[in-house]
C-alpha cells in the first residue's frame, strides 16, 4: 500500500537509522563546541577587569521614585525654537508638573520638548528625588512607568508562542533566555574589558547558535546541517565585517551615546565593536535562512526519493532564492524602522541622501545591513550544499510503476 508524505519535518529521517553518520557529526559538533567553550573561558573577564562607571542615580541622597501626575500647568519659558549655538530646539511652552509620591508631593519643571511630547494628569511616571544631607529635596522628571505594559506584552508573546508552536515554542523561549544570558554575562563584559571584539562575537555567537538551534529544532542530522551553515555564516560575516569596517573607515563614534561610552571605557575599540555588532545583528535572519534551507532539502528528499544530488540542490535553491529576497527586505525594513528618527531628520533638513549616507551614524547602519545581507546570501547555497550532502541518499528507481510512491527521507 502506498504511503503519503504527511509526516512532520522532524520525522523525515525514516528508514534505516544512520547511526554512523550521526556519531561522526556528533564528534565534529562536539569538537567545535569544545573549542568555543575553551575560547569563551579564556576570553571571559574577571569582575575587576570590567570597567564600572558611577551610576548617575547612585549618588548620595539621589533616589528614583514612582509618582502619579496630579497637575500640569503650562507656562511661557521663552523657548523660541533656537537654542545655544543656533541649534534648533522645540518651540512652545514648558510646564510646572506636580506629582504624588509615597513620601508626598513632588514638583518639577518639564522642558518644552518633554511637554510637547505629552504628559497628562493621571500618568504614572518616575521622578529623580535629590535630597542632599541637610537640604530640601528637589525633583526631576525621569521617565514614564512602563513595567506593566512591557511585562504584559512579554507574557502575551510567550503564551502565543507556546500555544501555537507548543514544545518547539517553549524551547525557543528557553533559547531566548540562553541568548540574553550569553550577551549579558559574556559578550558585553568581555567587550568592556577590552577583549578583541571579533573573537568575542564569533565565540559567543557559536555557543549561542549551537544551543539555540538544538533547543528549538531538536537534535537531528537536519538540524546539524543547518548549524554547519550557520557556522559558515558567522565566520563569513565576521571577516567581511572587519574588512568593511576598516575599508569604510568606520570609527564607531556616531552619536552622543558613543562618545559617552568611549569616555567611560577609554580602552574600548569602538571600530571593533561595530564589526562585532555586524555578526550579532545578523544572527536571527541567518538562523532563519539556514534552518529553512535544511528543512527544504529534507522535504525535497521526501517528495523526490529518487532525485540525484544535483536535482535536489536545484529544487531547494528555488526556495532559497525566494528566501534571500524576503530576508534582504527584512534587513532593510528593520533598519528603516529603527532609524526612522534619523531618516525623518534628514528629510526635514532637505540634505541629499547620498551626502548623509557617508556620515558615521548612517554609514554604520548601511555597512552593517550590507554585510549582514552578504553573509546570509552566501549562507544559502553553502547550507543547501551541506544539507544535500547529509540528507538521506537517493533511492534507486523502482522496477514497477506502482512501487515509486513509498515515502522516504
Amino acid at each position: 500500500m502506498a504511503h503519503g508524505h504527511a509526516h512532520s519535518l522532524d520525522d523525515l529521517d525514516v528508514g534505516p537509522p544512520r547511526r554512523g553518520l550521526a556519531a561522526t557529526l556528533a564528534v565534529v559538533v562536539g569538537a567545535i563546541s569544545l573549542v568555543a567553550v575553551v575560547a569563551m573561558v579564556m576570553l571571559w573577564p574577571s569582575a575587576s577587569e570590567v570597567p564600572r562607571d558611577a551610576n548617575p542615580l547612585s549618588g548620595e541622597g539621589v533616589t528614583l521614585v514612582d509618582a502619579t501626575v496630579t497637575a500640569v500647568k503650562p507656562f511661557d519659558c521663552g523657548s523660541g525654537g533656537v537654542g545655544p549655538d543656533n541649534l534648533p530646539t522645540v518651540a512652545g511652552d514648558c510646564a510646572n508638573v506636580t506629582a504624588e509620591t509615597d513620601a508626598g508631593d513632588a514638583s518639577f519643571v518639564l522642558d518644552s520638548a518633554r511637554f510637547q511630547a505629552g504628559i497628562d494628569v493621571g500618568d504614572d511616571i518616575e521622578v529623580i528625588r535629590i535630597a542632599p544631607s541637610g537640604q530640601e529635596a528637589t525633583f526631576e522628571f525621569y521617565d514614564f512607568q512602563r513595567t506593566f505594559p512591557l511585562l504584559a506584552l512579554a507574557i502575551a508573546f510567550a503564551v502565543l508562542v507556546v500555544a501555537v508552536a507548543r514544545w518547539r515554542g517553549l524551547f525557543a523561549l528557553v533559547g531566548i533566555g540562553v541568548t540574553l544570558l550569553a550577551l549579558m554575562q559574556f559578550i558585553l563584559p568581555a567587550l568592556l574589558a577590552g577583549r578583541s571584539a571579533l573573537p568575542v562575537a564569533i565565540v559567543g555567537s557559536t555557543v549561542i547558535m549551537t544551543l539555540v538551534l538544538y533547543l528549538a529544532h531538536g537534535v537531528s542530522i537536519r538540524t546539524t546541517s543547518a548549524l554547519f551553515g550557520t557556522y559558515f555564516g558567522i565566520v563569513a560575516t565576521a571577516l567581511m565585517g572587519a574588512l568593511a569596517t576598516d575599508w569604510s573607515s568606520l570609527t564607531g563614534i556616531g552619536s552622543e551615546d558613543d562618545r559617552t561610552l568611549v569616555a567611560t571605557v577609554p580602552d574600548l575599540s569602538m571600530s571593533g565593536v561595530v564589526a562585532a555588532t555586524m555578526v550579532i545583528a545578523g544572527l536571527g535572519v541567518l538562523n532563519d535562512v539556514t534552518v529553512t534551507q535544511a528543512s527544504a532539502v529534507w522535504e525535497m528528499r521526501a517528495l523526490q526519493p529518487t532525485a540525484n544530488a544535483a536535482k535536489l540542490f536545484t529544487s531547494a535553491m528555488r526556495i532559497g532564492r525566494d528566501h534571500i529576497a524576503s530576508s534582504v527586505y527584512t534587513l532593510v525594513f528593520a533598519y528603516a524602522g529603527s532609524a526612522m528618527t534619523v531618516l525623518l531628520l534628514i528629510t526635514a533638513y532637505s540634505r541629499p541622501l547620498g551626502e548623509m549616507a557617508s556620515t558615521e551614524e548612517l554609514g554604520q547602519e548601511i555597512v552593517r545591513t550590507l554585510v549582514g545581507a552578504i553573509g546570509l546570501v552566501l549562507a544559502v547555497p553553502v547550507t543547501t550544499a551541506i544539507a544535500v550532502a547529509l540528507a538521506p541518499a537517493a533511492k534507486d528507481e523502482p522496477e514497477h510503476a506502482g512501487g515509486h510512491r513509498r515515502a522516504t527521507a
